[in-house]
């Protein structure tokens, strides 16, 4: 019930295409020219796509910017985005910058160029790849590695405590707890940074309450709440499990267990590449095996850590080799799942050596190797602790007959004092020996007398290759964490084939330094205007507010005037609204080229506040 009511709220909408949005169409066509001036454009993708508040940016012959409507889906169609222009258009060349989340959570963007009667020449040929916020990406995707990682430890620990059974859990609480946290919170910040991540702005937008609002509406934002709620029901069953742990059937813990893990990894599946592309019920299964497997391999191994190093050796016999097994079962999911999943972003075995995505996953394979290869030696000690010392014992051949004048008190015979029995007795010894140093106590390497559980040197040897497992793994999880977030090499190559390239107008960036006499901390710095594109008509402005040490500040108000003292035009009011840290505006219209006054004031209390003129190029 708990999955498909996750479901159904995550995949709303859902239409199969390529990860990652491709541009398949445009209306009007790309380099066409047309008779009449549109009074839409319309873009078709091969993907459901989510809008921002300024997905699009239209730009006339003279690079001025066409005052345009709202962003909307074209016929109710999640797969389009279309703006409205105005009624009349002049002649010439029109440039349309345009910027969409892609299904898989993705922000995408791009630009192409139509013509209205003839075409004219367009300047100013820039990169239309998606802009991002540098410190806004390293947060976002810190948080993403920090919410895989405790996701892996919260499923693991669980898995470990109800499939292996050890006889103390307690040393099992702590990480549990911390896991849980972690995961609630890395969750709630990539909720708040998700719509400056979209946008491409500073980590100041986190706080922009519409665009909070916009963020929860979308697909990415659905599978974050969604999270947040499996979390909550997680923490329900953990604490009733705790407290009524002999009452509560372990087929019924198991149960309730798996079906909030499946949750869980579907709130990835549901906002990732999975969720778009070719054969979507399949990936979307497979993803989630894969990041069960993954949980319950790697998590587990903490949990198999914390459990060498704490419990007795007794417990050991039937915790480790039930692990083993579990590990076992796990790698062999990942193989098939992560086989599937290569196959189908890759699209051909060129792109392993030639995208970053064939990088990246060549990269995972070899840490996955890494990983495997450790495992491997840490089975070595796993089966020397489940060899009881009784077969041990029981191997012992059997006395050989005394000769006749044989010292039967002192247990002698042909082979030599102290040796009635050929192997056992001084043979023993040294192998018991070998076994305290962690040594085979064999020829054949199998567990000899003297090797089991409450072996400290076995012990030690196998926490030790565990705790190498659980480094590289945590490396795998890194290595994971920027695949996820990288283009899939079957849609970069239907990208490059299908998405056209345009040309935009620069943008102009002022600095204005501000210093209001006060010793707070906002009482001086800059601000960073940009003013786009700089020409006449209309314009947009966007101010970022930085402190004396260079991060970014919260003011109650920034105000923006522009003059033209050689015309006496002016002031124009730019009208910022507050973006929640940033402000900006998409409106501004400057009538006349020339060099403009423009008058920043910045308010950081009800009474200091201080203004600064710089003077701004408009370019007719």
């Amino acid at each position: 019930m708990l999955l498909g009511t996750v479901l159904v709220l995550l995949l709303a909408g859902a239409a199969p295409a390529s990860a990652h949005a491709a541009l398949r169409s445009t209306d009007p066509d790309d380099g066409s020219v047309v008779r009449q001036a549109p009074r839409h454009v319309t873009l078709t993708f091969t993907e459901s796509v989510g809008l921002l508040d300024d997905s699009f940016r239209v730009f006339g012959p003279d690079q001025r910017r066409v005052h345009t409507g709202e962003a909307t889906h074209a016929d109710g169609r999640s797969d389009t985005a279309r703006v409205g222009l105005p009624g009349k258009l002049a002649e010439g060349t029109y440039t349309v910058a345009w910027r969409v989340v892609s299904a898989d959570s993705h922000p995408v963007s791009g630009a192409f160029s139509f013509s209205v009667g003839k075409r004219t020449a367009t300047t100013g040929q820039i990169d239309t790849g998606p802009a991002e916020d540098p410190l806004t990406r390293g947060l976002y995707d810190g948080a993403r590695y920090l919410a895989y990682l405790a996701a892996a430890l919260l499923v693991g620990t669980v898995a470990f405590a109800l499939l292996c059974r050890p006889a103390h859990t307690a040393p099992l609480r702590r990480p549990l707890v911390a896991a849980w946290w972690a995961l609630l919170g890395s969750t709630a910040v990539l909720l708040l940074l998700r719509a400056p991540y979209e946008a491409g702005t500073g980590p100041a937008a986190a706080f922009d309450t519409s665009a909070l609002g916009r963020t929860l509406t979308g697909r990415p934002g659905l599978a974050l709440l969604a999270r947040l709620l499996v979390l909550l029901l997680t923490a329900a069953f953990l604490i009733g499990l705790s407290r009524r742990r002999d009452s509560v059937k372990r087929p019924v813990a198991l149960a309730i267990g798996t079906v909030l893990a499946a949750a869980l990894a579907l709130t990835w599946a549901a906002a990732e590449h999975a969720s778009a592309g070719i054969q979507v019920p399949a990936a979307m299964t497979s993803s989630v095996a894969h990041l069960l497997a993954t949980g319950v391999w790697l998590g587990g191994l903490v949990a198999l850590l914390l459990t060498l190093r704490r419990s007795s050796g007794d417990d050991l016999v039937e915790v480790v080799p039930r692990f083993s097994r579990i590990a076992f079962a796990s790698v062999t999911v990942l193989a098939v799942t992560g086989l599937y999943q290569s196959w189908r972003g890759l699209g051909s075995l060129s792109a392993l050596s030639g995208t970053s995505y064939g990088r990246l996953l060549l990269a995972k394979l070899a840490g996955v190797a890494v990983l495997l290869l450790v495992a491997g030696y840490s089975r070595r000690w796993t089966a020397r602790i489940a060899a009881p010392a009784a077969p041990a014992r029981a191997a012992v051949p059997a006395p050989v007959p005394q000769p006749v004048g044989a010292t039967t008190g002192g247990r002698e015979s042909a082979e030599g004092p102290g040796t009635g029995e050929p192997g056992t007795s001084g043979e023993a010894e040294s192998r018991g020996e070998a076994e305290s140093r962690g040594e085979p106590g064999s020829p054949d390497g199998s567990a000899g007398p003297g090797a089991g559980p409450g072996d400290p040197g076995i012990r030690r040897r196998l926490r030790r290759s565990v705790l190498v497992e659980v480094a590289v793994a945590a490396v795998v999880l890194m290595i994971t964490t920027v695949l996820t977030g990288t283009l899939p090499s079957r849609a970069e190559a239907e990208a490059a084939q299908q998405a056209p390239v345009g040309a935009l107008p620069p943008t102009t960036e002022i600095t204005v330094p501000f210093d209001t006499g006060t010793e707070s901390v906002t009482g001086s710095g800059k601000v960073l205007v940009t003013l786009d594109p700089a020409r006449v008509g209309e314009n947009g402005v966007q101010a970022v507010v930085y402190g004396t040490d260079m991060g970014l500040v919260a003011v109650p108000e920034v105000r923006i005037t522009f003059t033209l003292p050689s015309r006496e035009v002016g002031p124009i009011d730019a009208e910022l609204a507050d973006r929640g840290g940033y402000w900006s505006t998409n409106s501004v219209n400057l009538p006349l080229a020339g060099d403009w006054t423009m008058k920043t004031t910045v308010r950081v209390s009800d009474v200091d506040q201080v203004s600064v003129e710089r003077r701004v190029r408009v370019e007719p």
